[in-house]
């Protein structure tokens, strides 16, 4: 048996003549393939805007930068405001809060789903606080219902961090889409891939607006790449303490980047969102054979649990070893690595442990305690997420992804059975 890799990406003829297509073009950065690519991204997830940005992490980037713009006038963040996370997921969830000058506020997860647990949400809130920006855990999605009833009632932003979720779904709709921004990533591990690529989703027309001029050098003007004067009124703005007619293509609104993909990156993507529906498909038929074959073990490990209102499109298969077997975590991934079966743990486990909170002053708050520095915590704080600790200790996960065929299946629920023999 050939190793089995965590995640992977599955590409044919296909991605190969459109990457050829594009590079006849000799069209160097985004254009015709990415036109296509944002309109069948937005379309599949019936979203009225779809952006298209270098990476998934770029994308999370550039949500939270868009709700520190002085274009929303007072619903805008504003240094010290409070953004709720969780501790147990990707660091670039968590990063863009602390770039901008922002306190995350950590909330434990819930055994099982992963997820956040929203029921602890409520009591976390201060008056600073502003928004919420989530992950769906492993593509497991989280109470959207309790989520979104919070933030209505509190008057929250919400970002859905959905780079491990593409094509799940909570009663019946795509998340990503139910909060003000959802964010994406089509990283080679990922549902689809463009290789390094992201994509940010929103039906409103002014955040996508901010969004754009972040992506593109933080620019007021709004034309495509070769596109001049869409707006017909280049020379006719008077914006800042510009001199009138300054060129509108020269003027910068935001604090911004550039972040933008290149054609042949599109072009990958529209032919993996061809595929995306078989995708899905084969990643939930993977997930249903291991969890049949795994849960003979449930002396041994916590299975994944969604919620009934959930349907996830899996990123990986995550087990929890239960406290007081007879084996530890690095027992079984070892055994695995060793049996040619990859492994991954849940990212950072608890991102306060990781070096970039013990080595930087930040701060932060945890549930609903003062404000603390990341530098200062101790174990008495680290205790305050016993969910987190948990999985830290204990969560790891293996593939599901559509590479992974029924032989490979079978090979690695035997290779577990020894391992508990």
């Amino acid at each position: 048996m050939n190793y089995i890799p965590a995640s992977g990406k599955v590409l044919d003829e296909k991605e190969l003549l459109n990457m050829i297509d594009a590079s006849l073009d000799m069209w160097l950065t985004a254009g015709r393939f990415n036109d296509e690519f944002e309109k069948k991204f937005s379309d599949f997830l019936n979203t009225k805007h779809c952006l298209t940005v270098n990476s998934g992490s770029s994308a999370n980037l550039l949500a939270l930068t868009a709700l520190t713009s002085y274009k929303l006038g007072d619903k805008s963040l504003k240094q010290g405001d409070e953004v709720i996370s969780v501790a147990a997921g990707f660091p670039t969830t968590i990063n863009p809060i602390v770039q901008n000058g922002l306190i995350p506020v950590f909330v434990d997860i819930e055994a099982g789903t992963y997820n956040i647990k929203a029921e602890d949400i409520e009591k976390s809130l201060t008056d600073k606080t502003r928004a919420i920006f989530i992950a769906h855990t492993l593509g497991n999605p989280f109470n959207l219902d309790k989520v979104m009833e919070i933030c209505q009632k509190h008057d929250l932003w919400l970002i859905e961090d959905n780079c491990d979720a593409l094509g799940s779904r909570y009663k019946n709709k795509f998340t990503g889409t139910f909060g003000h921004i959802g964010t994406f990533s089509f990283y080679p591990a990922h549902h689809i891939t463009m290789g390094e690529g992201g994509a940010v989703v929103t039906n409103d027309k002014t955040l996508y607006k901010i969004l754009l001029s972040l992506r593109d050098w933080g620019r007021d003007c709004w034309c495509s790449p070769g596109k001049d004067n869409t707006c017909n009124k280049r020379f006719s703005y008077q914006l800042g303490n510009l001199p009138y007619g300054y060129d509108h293509k020269y003027i910068y609104s935001n604090l911004g980047y550039n972040l933008k993909i290149t054609d042949w990156q599109a072009s990958i993507a529209c032919a993996q969102m061809d595929k995306l529906d078989k995708f899905s498909e084969k990643r939930d038929e993977n997930f249903k054979l291991l969890y049949e074959g795994l849960k003979k073990f449930n002396e041994y490990f916590i299975l994944p649990e969604a919620l009934p209102e959930a349907k996830p499109s899996w990123f990986g298969f995550i087990l929890s070893l239960k406290e007081n077997t007879k084996f530890n975590r690095l027992d079984v991934i070892k055994y695995l690595e060793e049996n040619k079966i990859g492994t991954r743990l849940l990212f950072s486990g608890n991102i306060l442990r990781q070096p970039l909170f013990v080595h930087n002053h930040i701060p932060l708050r945890i549930n609903d305690s003062e404000v603390l520095y990341s530098d200062e915590l101790t174990e008495e704080h680290f205790i305050m997420l016993p969910n987190t600790e948990f999985i830290m200790n204990n969560a790891f996960w293996i593939g599901l992804w559509p590479g992974i065929r029924q032989k490979e299946i079978n090979y690695i629920l035997e290779v577990f059975q020894k391992l508990v023999n």
